[in-house]
């Protein structure tokens, strides 16, 4: 079978089976940092094998409807799709297999141009966000954040030229220093890691390719596994137990009470049961060499897919042959 239908059946695969596996693997999140890397070789590989199978097919068939060496379809999917290409099954297989070669490269241009303007529209608005909480606000240099005037306790940031935290003035109300700077340390970790391109990636493929799991699922779990990477750069600066109380104070959770509605709330409520209640090193060794593993094989297996084909092809070539 050639390499393109081996990349496109990886990349069927793993759109169907790599997010219930990551989200059993790295959901209790154990080791966020590998889970991201696994959800991120998933998507980024599945991705690029389904565009390579394309680009494949079409060169493969290009490329032997101008070669005279017919041997080297011998055993191969491609001898038929290459005699229907030249019109050896007659001119309406010719001309449907034309046709749908055409109308797949078209859907795939579709959906590139699709997510480009989804990116472009995302940092226009992003960009737009912080120009307005810039103006809105006031730049507080001790902090280097701007402060809102509004007292419902806020805490984000914004990617941009400059970059931008915000807080309102409800968070200066709730948090002391020390916790304000836990929240700041937090913000600033998206920022410094360029969080903002990997959820604007996978938003975007989630928003273009909507009936794909892996791409929905996959912006959620990026999303949670990002604010726990942050959470993480947070307690290395001020401790775990700063940022989990800072956490309960702008969530109003007291005691053993969680919120418990929506997708935000319950989010949070796993970030503050993770800050509470740490993995111990046996269950974060166990994730790591598992995400790993799941990382590794989405990246190797299509790489192995490729250096087999292209080693089988020279092997075939009748200049080798010919030294037999």
């Amino acid at each position: 079978m050639s390499v393109a239908a081996c990349l496109l059946l990886y990349g069927f695969a793993v759109a169907v089976l790599a997010p219930r596996l990551l989200c059993l693997v790295g959901h209790n999140g154990a080791a966020p940092h590998f889970a991201l890397a696994a959800w991120m070789s998933a998507i980024a590989t599945t991705v690029l094998a389904w565009i390579a199978a394309l680009v494949i097919l079409v060169v493969d068939l290009l490329t032997h409807q101008i070669s005279s060496v017919p041997e080297r379809f011998v055993n191969s999917c491609l001898w038929h799709l290459h005699d229907a290409w030249i019109g050896s099954y007659g001119a309406p297989v010719q001309i449907g297999l034309w046709l749908l070669t055409g109308l797949v490269g078209l859907a795939m241009t579709v959906v590139a141009i699709r997510l480009c303007r989804t990116l472009l529209r995302a940092r226009r608005v992003t960009l737009e966000h912080g120009r307005m909480a810039r103006i809105a606000g006031r730049h507080h240099p001790g902090l280097d954040a701007v402060i809102l005037e509004v007292d419902q306790p806020a805490a984000y940031c914004v990617a941009g030229k400059p970059h931008t935290v915000v807080v309102s003035r409800g968070v200066l109300a709730a948090l002391d220093e020390q916790h304000l700077e836990a929240v700041l340390s937090h913000e600033r970790a998206h920022l410094a890691g360029r969080h903002h391109l990997l959820l604007g990636l996978t938003r975007g493929l989630a928003t273009v390719m909507p009936r794909i799991n892996l791409f929905t699922l996959g912006a959620a779990e990026v999303a949670w596994l990002l604010e726990m990477v942050a959470d993480d750069a947070a307690a290395r600066a001020h401790g775990r137990d700063t940022v989990l109380q800072a956490l309960l104070a702008l969530s109003g959770i007291t005691g053993e009470s969680a919120p418990q509605r929506g997708t935000a709330e319950v989010a949070l409520t796993a970030r503050v049961a993770r800050l509470a209640a740490p993995a111990t090193m046996p269950v974060r060794a166990r994730a790591r060499l598992s995400l790993t593993a799941a990382a590794t094989t989405a990246t190797l297996v299509p790489l192995a897919a490729v250096v087999a084909a292209a080693v089988g092809f020279v092997i075939g070539d009748p200049m080798f042959d010919n030294h037999n």
